[in-house]
């Protein structure tokens, strides 16, 4: 949009120098530079705020959409209408404090002792925002902001850890914990960086207006060089339709293993599995625990170890809210003493996916995920199994994947290691979501 205008902005400076003997060129130049003013109008939830008398606000807690249209001049009886009539679209008793909130006055009424609001848009997240019209007749949608991706690349030289290289660059420790979770958990111990070890790595930000940031999207490719082997790493979809894709090395061999280590990315081994233990509370009688306690803070995302359909999600006895996920014929796990579920009976998940929140419901004696692991129908100790590596790529995909790697890894080789970060903006992808002006 910028280039636009620069380039309509020089075309009407040359068309006013060419032409400034002639009286028309100040026509020319004034309806040419209205026209560019009019094209960059700055819109916001589709709609021109300069035509609106704007007021911000958010949500208090223990306010209602009723409250705040009332405390703005909106009758009862039209918010139940609004509230009827907009029902389908958005349950208004779930807006959040916290939230940021919108409303927009007619000018016309900026004169009046009691001036309404013809709309009320609300945030429930960075992206997604809500409008409701009331003027004359009620209309409600969804929407969201423009969204774009940057693609850049980055490198770094370990000298201590990789966040505090991250962050002598000011990059997103995100990344860090993309490339130590996500992508080489199995075969690099971040740990354990060795001084001198480096990286190099193409990647998306992610942005919202083109000013917000929103953080890393994804990281396309990876290269890292730790004691002395050189590890890449590719993006790869090996399931459209699920949505699954993993990262793959230069030889199509899978970087992870089927089952992630622990079910949270923040907690501590707080009991193993043992078919002997004995407790003083229960008389030093035979307790067998078949499962493998992780500590973690009441609320702690607890993650699917592995791809899988969940077969029970529910509350029983001494197991309190717990899910299982089937994930073949040999493999189930489940996840006990959870606060609340995030998925249903019958939901698809894969490894990493947020299944519900560290609690302590059944019998707990304090917030930790009980975390059990069957195997041909029978519990076993997970820190004990030899894990399966997950799939490799099918040979009907490998040629694909090495076609799509080779421009990928091609690019990585000839991205230099410097003392600070390259960024690239070279590809710029922004989804069509440009609402319509009001």
């Amino acid at each position: 949009m910028q280039l636009k205008r620069l380039v309509a902005l020089t075309i009407v400076l040359i068309g006013i120098y060419s032409c400034k003997e002639d009286n028309s060129a100040e026509v020319n130049y004034d309806k040419e530079l209205a026209e560019i003013v009019e094209e960059e109008k700055i819109l916001e939830f589709g709609f021109d705020l300069d035509n609106y008398i704007v007021k911000r606000d958010t949500i208090k807690s223990g306010d209602s959409f009723g409250e705040i249209l009332a405390a703005h001049n909106i009758g009862y009886s039209t918010i139940f209408q609004i509230a009827e009539k907009t029902k389908d679209t958005y349950d208004i008793r779930k807006i959040l404090p916290g939230k940021p909130y919108t409303l927009l006055y007619d000018k016309s009424t900026e004169t009046d002792s009691l001036p309404k609001p013809r709309t009320f848009i609300y945030q429930p997240s960075v992206e997604e925002y809500l409008v409701i019209n009331f003027k004359d007749s009620i209309q409600a949608y969804k929407s969201k902001k423009p969204i774009s991706y940057v693609e850049k690349t980055a490198t770094g030289i370990i000298e201590d850890n990789i966040s505090l290289t991250l962050q002598e660059k000011g990059l997103s420790q995100v990344l860090a914990n993309k490339l130590a979770d996500d992508i080489y958990a199995w075969t690099i111990d971040f740990r354990r960086l060795q001084k001198g070890d480096r990286f190099k790595v193409i990647y998306t930000d992610k942005f919202i207006d083109d000013t917000i940031y929103a953080g890393v999207h994804n990281v396309k490719a990876a290269y890292f060089e730790h004691k002395g082997d050189s590890l890449y790493a590719f993006e790869f979809v090996t399931d459209s339709l699920k949505g699954i894709k993993d990262y793959f090395n230069e030889e199509a061999k899978n970087l992870r293993r089927a089952f992630l280590k622990m079910p949270v990315k923040f907690g501590r081994l707080s009991s193993r599995y043992n078919l002997k233990r004995r407790i003083a509370y229960y008389g030093y009688k035979l307790r067998p625990h078949k499962g493998t306690d992780f500590a973690a803070p009441i609320g702690t995302p607890i993650m699917a170890t592995a791809n899988g359909t969940v077969t029970e999600s529910t509350r029983r006895g001494g197991n309190g809210k717990y899910v299982k996920i089937r994930h073949n014929a040999t493999y189930s796990t489940q996840y006990l003493h959870m606060k609340a579920q995030k998925v249903k009976r019958g939901k698809y998940v894969k490894q990493g996916d947020i299944i519900g929140w560290v609690g302590m419901t059944g019998n707990s004696g304090g917030p930790h995920v009980c975390y059990r692991f069957w195997k041909n129908g029978k519990q076993v100790d997970p820190l004990r199994e030899k894990l399966p590596e997950a799939e490799p790529i099918s040979d009907s995909l490998k040629v694909k994947f090495l076609e799509h790697i080779a421009p990928i890894k091609q690019r990585l080789d000839n991205i230099f290691f410097f003392e600070s970060n390259t960024i690239e903006g070279e590809a710029t992808i922004t989804e069509d979501l440009k609402p319509e002006i009001q």
